[in-house]
């Protein structure tokens, strides 16, 4: 499932969704309007209560994610999108992959470098007078490394939606066999 959240950066209030999927996108597009209908804004949807069942999903539906990302944006977290990867890497951008090792031998964004999310403390000083782009599957281990680095004074954006919106957007625009690996 892909959601995306539109949301008016002076009132927060939610101007629109779409969403991508096949289970359960219904549910939150239906929740996302009511939201809209009741007036709540995006930061609201990080409290709403949502049923779920342990056995099958998290605490947090991911309508109730897309409020946190909404509130990141708003104090401040810088984004990168898939389409301006390559241009930031030319521009003298690090991109740092902190998936695992596995995971980045499965396909990886060309250009990037593998410094896991529990390694990158250890490799803080490497990034010292570089700005950097973190990268991990869909954008929750990079959101914990872009924090981590812009604690320790670094210049930093997370690229939305991870490896798998680059592979997506990719594969859209170009030929599926140029794309890495799933």
């Amino acid at each position: 499932m892909a959601l995306k959240l539109i949301v008016d950066p002076e009132t927060d209030l939610i101007l629109g969704a779409q969403a991508l999927g096949e289970e359960g996108v219904d549910k939150r597009i239906d929740v996302i309007a009511t939201a809209m209908a009741a007036g709540l804004t995006a930061t609201d949807l990080m409290d709403l209560e949502l049923s779920y069942a342990p056995q099958f999903a998290s605490a947090k539906d991911p309508v109730n994610m897309l409020g946190y990302v909404n509130e990141n944006r708003a104090t401040g977290e810088n984004a990168v999108q898939w389409h301006e990867v390559e241009t930031l890497i030319s521009e003298g951008w690090r991109l740092v992959d902190v998936r695992t090792e596995g995971e980045y031998t499965r396909g990886a964004i060309p250009g990037s470098e593998l410094i896991t999310l529990d390694e990158l403390r250890d490799h803080v000083e490497d990034f010292r007078g570089h700005k950097v782009i973190v990268s991990c599957r869909v954008g929750q281990r990079g959101h914990t490394a872009a924090s981590i680095l812009a604690q320790h004074g670094i210049e930093v954006a997370n690229l939305d939606g991870g490896y798998l919106t680059w592979q997506m957007g990719m594969a859209a625009t170009t030929q599926p066999e140029l794309v890495g690996a799933p």
